[in-house]
């Protein structure tokens, strides 16, 4: 009889289709310890999601978990988390794609660490529209900056320990939610981050003008519009007046990663005046959200973004195969 084994890391996806993760599959496929990895796909209840048994030889195992919804994902995500084996769970996307190392290297930093943030790459690095999304979401860990010590994570592209996510109860479901929840949480219980950017992911963006304009100000939208669920009216009302610094403070907080990058001549021009308006747009955005809280309507076309992301990235971009 043969025993089934036991991974060192779970891959949680959730996904509308098979066919929406298989890039990301066939990137965890080419892992340097690929048998020591678990997939976990989670998928609506009723949806057939035709995993490609081919493309999925050779893990530590896949596991599918249905779901009543994928919306809002936060839950999706903890459903994920609470069906993992190994000791240590990576939040994977529909649109990163990660090198033959990444695994491995996540896997060692983990003896030691309670999370890791992988060092992350531009998967679609042809457009200025794309550095400057790219830059405003994940800049400060981008993948040509030494490691560190961090005192924040992604919410997802975040690999964590499973059992401090699961220390966190129902609250898990909220927290992996899009925002800075997660990161709270984790800093308030002296949990230990690291940022090791030998552990490359590349991570593809949103890089045509409209949908470029709508996700930033939805984005700003709903990271105000939760945070006002957990503050008070007061706090509100100063984050509210803040937020038109948001823009310069954003591009200081970016200096770093803006030079490593400008110097290893990744940067097509018009990058710099694209991130300023990504900030201003965000920083729009977040005024609505703290004023107003978020609407309705704001999730549901994030989570387009969020699962179909490659169809708003540059034409010819990226080779994902």
């Amino acid at each position: 009889m043969h025993e089934t084994p036991v991974p060192r890391l779970s891959v949680v996806l959730a996904t509308d289709t098979y066919e929406t993760i298989r890039p990301v599959v066939r990137h965890l496929g080419r892992q340097t310890i690929r048998e020591q990895i678990e997939l976990v796909i989670v998928g609506e209840r009723g949806r057939i999601l035709d995993v490609d048994p081919l493309e999925t030889e050779g893990f530590a195992g896949v596991s599918v978990v249905e779901v009543a919804s994928l919306f809002p994902i936060g839950p999706a995500r903890a459903a994920g988390v609470r069906q993992a084996r190994a000791p240590v769970v990576f939040i994977g996307e529909t649109h990163t794609y990660a090198h033959p190392t990444w695994a491995e290297r996540i896997v060692e930093v983990h003896a030691e660490r309670d999370g890791v943030v992988p060092g992350f790459g531009n998967a679609n690095p042809r457009s200025a529209l794309s550095w400057a999304i790219f830059l405003l979401d994940y800049g400060q860990w981008l993948h040509l900056l030494p490691p560190r010590e961090t005192s924040s994570a992604p919410t997802h592209n975040g690999s964590f320990r499973r059992q401090l996510l699961l220390d966190l109860g129902e609250t898990l479901d909220q927290a992996l939610t899009q925002g800075d929840h997660l990161s709270l949480l984790l800093h308030a219980r002296d949990h230990r981050l690291y940022f090791e950017p030998a552990a490359r992911i590349d991570h593809l963006n949103v890089a045509r003008w409209r949908p470029w304009l709508q996700e930033r100000f939805l984005g700003g939208v709903l990271l105000a519009g939760r945070r006002a669920q957990r503050w008070s009216a007061l706090r509100r009302l100063v984050y509210l007046c803040g937020s038109p610094l948001i823009p310069p403070l954003l591009v200081l907080r970016l200096r770093k990663p803006l030079g490593a990058a400008r110097r290893a001549g990744r940067l097509p021009a018009g990058t710099l005046p694209a991130l300023i308006v990504g900030g201003l747009v965000s920083a729009a955005g977040e005024m609505v959200g703290y004023a107003a809280g978020h609407p309705g309507s704001a999730e549901p076309k994030m989570m387009e973004f969020e699962l179909h992301k490659v169809r708003y990235a540059s034409r010819g971009e990226p080779d994902t195969r």
